[in-house]
């Protein structure tokens, strides 16, 4: 694994020991900003580490990195988060990146965190990435699983707009009858199981009209300066999301990044091989408290050489 690492921001500020679920719109403001749902745990264990803040990619919610949550709560205050037309946050016409980015701001704000260290899967993943732009004083690490900061111009989900469509166009009221409509029109049964999550009393819990709408903006990406700090990519070794045609674009913006790449999983890696991406992250937090203990600052300067490596877990 090659890493050049440069010192980061500083540490976090104090965490208030809080917990609760909100569903609060925030008076508008540019991109629509909200306050999102969100869940926030105190840590098991005494620590000076940063909070981390969880962000779930497109059909998600604030528990699809829940496997993730439980592992790091031993050491670490934890925030999850409803994104915007998803879960129980907040309805918006706007889904953009810098949109979503604002709205993880917002939520900082509203837990009273001076700064955190984000870990967003796929579209979670570029939201985390955009703040970098807005507001990169308030991030102290950045985990991006198994996305880039790249327009992909491509639709890999049509057909779950279409077995979604057909729910909501059927009589189905339980998750049993749903599947069953589903599987007309999908074949991979964990795809079907991770959206039935979002299915309640008969209907689903994010915004399909407007994530169909803006979904040229969800799998699209617009350029943003170098963002110079510790990154941490951890893509799937099977999934198309993450690889050396996005190379050169990926470290133009992240160039101190570094990759993990986990033999044998796909885009839900993190699903797929739990164990192997919190070795990753942890890995990873670790190098930082390290960096931020010693001071260093005479890092590699070999960014831009060998930046991946791969996970011995298959």
């Amino acid at each position: 694994m090659a890493v050049k690492l440069r010192k980061l921001l500083g540490l976090a500020a104090g965490w208030q020991n809080v917990q609760h679920n909100t569903l609060t719109r925030r008076s508008e403001k540019k991109n629509f900003a909200m306050k999102l749902n969100s869940r926030a745990q105190s840590a098991q264990n005494p620590h000076n580490h940063s909070p981390i803040v969880l962000v779930h990619g497109l059909f998600g919610s604030l528990d699809n990195l829940g496997i993730l949550a439980r592992d790091l709560i031993a050491d670490h205050d934890i925030v999850q988060v409803d994104m915007r037309n998803h879960g129980l946050s907040p309805r918006s016409p706007e889904m953009t990146y810098p949109a979503m980015a604002q709205d993880l701001l917002d939520t900082l704000d509203a837990h009273q965190i001076e700064r955190a260290t984000f870990i967003g899967h796929s579209m979670g993943g570029k939201a985390v990435m955009a703040l970098t732009t807005l507001a990169p004083e308030r991030i102290s690490g950045l985990v991006a699983i198994d996305i880039a900061p790249v327009d992909y111009h491509v639709r890999r989900h049509d057909e779950i707009f279409a077995a979604i469509r057909a729910v909501s166009e059927s009589a189905a009221s339980t998750r049993q009858q749903a599947a069953q409509v589903m599987r007309e029109h999908l074949q991979e049964e964990g795809v079907i199981q991770f959206l039935l999550k979002s299915f309640v009393d008969g209907d689903w819990r994010f915004n399909v009209p407007v994530l169909w709408d803006q979904y040229p903006h969800i799998v699209g990406w617009e350029t943003i300066p170098a963002w110079p700090h510790p990154t941490q990519f951890i893509p799937g070794g099977n999934s198309p999301y993450v690889t050396d045609a996005y190379r050169d674009a990926l470290l133009a913006q992240f160039p101190q990044a570094r990759a993990h790449v986990i033999a044998g999983a796909g885009h839900w890696v993190h699903a797929e091989k739990p164990e192997a991406v919190l070795r990753a992250i942890r890995r990873y937090l670790t190098s930082l408290a390290a960096w931020l203990a010693n001071i260093c600052p005479t890092a590699p300067q070999n960014a831009r050489g060998r930046w991946r490596s791969r996970s011995p877990d298959v």
